[in-house]
C-alpha cells in the first residue's frame, strides 16, 4: 500500500490495483480487485486502524470481475452500498460485461508473458462470474458526498460507463482502466491504454483521453500499474505515443 497524498492510498492486488480515500475513521472504497482479493482488500482496510465496516460505499470504475471481487462480500457483510454509472450498473446487475472473451485471452496466454499473467489471474478467480444485483447509480452528479468527495469523471470507451475519480483537493485522478501505467501483457511501463482487444470500443477508449487531459492533478491512480507522478496532460500525451506498442499486443 501506498500513501500517495493525504489520506488517498493506492493497493496492489493480484495484477490491479484498488484505492482507499479516509477522512477521519470513514473510508470510500475504489474498486475491489478479483474475488480472491476480497481478504487483501480487508487486510489493507485495517492496515489503516480501521474496520471494513468504516467503508460508507463502494465506487466502481467499471464493471470487469477483475474490479468487482469483493463487492458482495462487502455488501452482504456489512450492507455497503456500491454506486457506478448508471450504464455500468446495469451491465452489473445483468452480469452480461462488456470484457475480454476467453478467445481473446487464449490468443495471448501462450507467449510467455501471456502464460505468466493468466496464471495469476486464474489462481485469483477469473473464471469466477460475478453479478451485483444492488449496483446503483451515482446518487447525485458532482463531488459525491463520501470520504474523500470524489468526483465522477465519464471516460466510456474500456466499457460503457467507464468512469474516473478526480479528487480536487487532493491534485490525484483516479483513472481506473482508462488509462493504466503497466499490465500483465505490456512490454512497458508508463502511461498506455489497455491493449484495444480489453476494451468494448477501442476508439471510444481512445477517445477518452481527452475527458483526462485537462483535469488538475498532480498524480495518476490508476488500475493497473503503478502510481504515476505527473499531470494527466502529460500522461495522456505519452499514453497516445505509447499506443503503437499496445496496439499491437
Amino acid at each position: 500500500m501506498q500513501e500517495i497524498a493525504d489520506d488517498v492510498f493506492c493497493v496492489e492486488g493480484t495484477a490491479v490495483n484498488w484505492a482507499l480515500l479516509r477522512d477521519g475513521a470513514a473510508l470510500t472504497l475504489i474498486d475491489a480487485g478479483w474475488s480472491k482479493d476480497t481478504a487483501r482488500v480487508e487486510a489493507s482496510i485495517r492496515e489503516l486502524g480501521c474496520h471494513p465496516r468504516d467503508v460508507q460505499a463502494i465506487l466502481l470504475t467499471h464493471a470487469h470481475i477483475d474490479h468487482m471481487g469483493a463487492i458482495n462480500h462487502f455488501h452482504q457483510r456489512y450492507g455497503t452500498p456500491v454506486f457506478m454509472s448508471a450504464a455500468d450498473a446495469e451491465h452489473a446487475r445483468s452480469g452480461d460485461l462488456e470484457q475480454a472473451s476467453p478467445v481473446d485471452i487464449v490468443r495471448r496466454c501462450l507467449r510467455p508473458r501471456g502464460l505468466r499473467w493468466t496464471a495469476r489471474i486464474l489462481g485469483a478467480g477469473a473464471l469466477t462470474p460475478i453479478t451485483i444485483g444492488h449496483a446503483q447509480p451515482y446518487p447525485q452528479s458532482g463531488p459525491l458526498d463520501l470520504p474523500g468527495a470524489p468526483v465522477p469523471v465519464a471516460c466510456s470507451g474500456h466499457t460503457s460507463g467507464h468512469s474516473a475519480f478526480h479528487l480536487p483537493s487532493s491534485g490525484v485522478l483516479i483513472t481506473g482502466d482508462a488509462l493504466v501505467t503497466g499490465h500483465g501483457l505490456s512490454p512497458i511501463a508508463g502511461p498506455q491504454l489497455l491493449p484495444p482487444f480489453f476494451a468494448h470500443r477501442p476508439d471510444e477508449a481512445e477517445a477518452a483521453l481527452s475527458a483526462l487531459a485537462d483535469i488538475d492533478a498532480e498524480w495518476i491512480l490508476p488500475g493497473h500499474g503503478a502510481p504515476w507522478h505527473g499531470t494527466p496532460t502529460a500522461a495522456v500525451e505519452l499514453a497516445r505515443r505509447n499506443a503503437s506498442v499496445t496496439d499491437r499486443i
